[in-house]
């Protein structure tokens, strides 16, 4: 699922920006309204922005193995939340990325 969603910041490092996927269920399957303020944080969502990858004990770039518009799993309290306009991102570090859709 790739995404159109640009960001006006860059990341550095090993870090990663991602779009959480959303969730639109609003009950559960015997009826009961579920409130935002219940409902677990989604561990999914799209990377909208990559950093250049961290610097190895040689000097060197590690390259990142994610790119923009991957679908990902990452760890369930993973990073920061960032929001920038109406739009709320997560900015992470590649070794909180478990895997790729």
């Amino acid at each position: 699922m790739a995404t159109k969603a640009k960001v006006a910041f860059k990341p550095l490092g090993n870090r990663v920006v991602v779009l959480p996927s959303t969730k639109e269920e609003q009950m559960s399957a015997g009826g009961i309204y579920i409130p935002d303020t219940a409902k677990e944080k989604p561990q999914e969502g799209t990377v909208v922005a990559v950093g250049p990858g961290k610097l190895g004990d040689d000097g060197k770039r590690v390259p990142m193995e994610v790119a923009v518009g991957d679908l990902i799993v990452y760890s369930k309290y993973a990073g920061m939340e960032y929001k920038e306009g109406e739009v709320e991102y997560l900015v992470i570090k590649d070794d909180d990325i478990l895997f790729k859709k």
